[in-house]
């Protein structure tokens, strides 16, 4: 293996564990209805609805199952 391959292969294995966790934190905070700075995000809906926790944390079980299907 030259130092090229040896570079590309470090940098596809630390793009794709950043951009796992960066996935894994946006649903991990869309689960809980976390807003950043009073603005309306997926939590919260503008008429003051919430989606109750079960069904957010049965939308992130199914997002992550996807993201695994789609890694393979």
């Amino acid at each position: 293996m030259n130092a090229n391959q040896l570079i590309s292969m470090f940098t596809r294995l630390v793009a794709r564990r950043a951009m796992t966790w960066g996935i894994n934190k946006g649903l991990g905070t869309l689960s809980r209805g976390k807003t950043g700075s009073g603005k309306t995000g997926f939590g919260k809906s503008g008429l003051g609805k919430r989606r109750s926790d079960a069904q957010m944390q049965d939308l992130v079980r199914k997002m992550r199952t996807l993201l695994r299907l789609t890694r393979r």
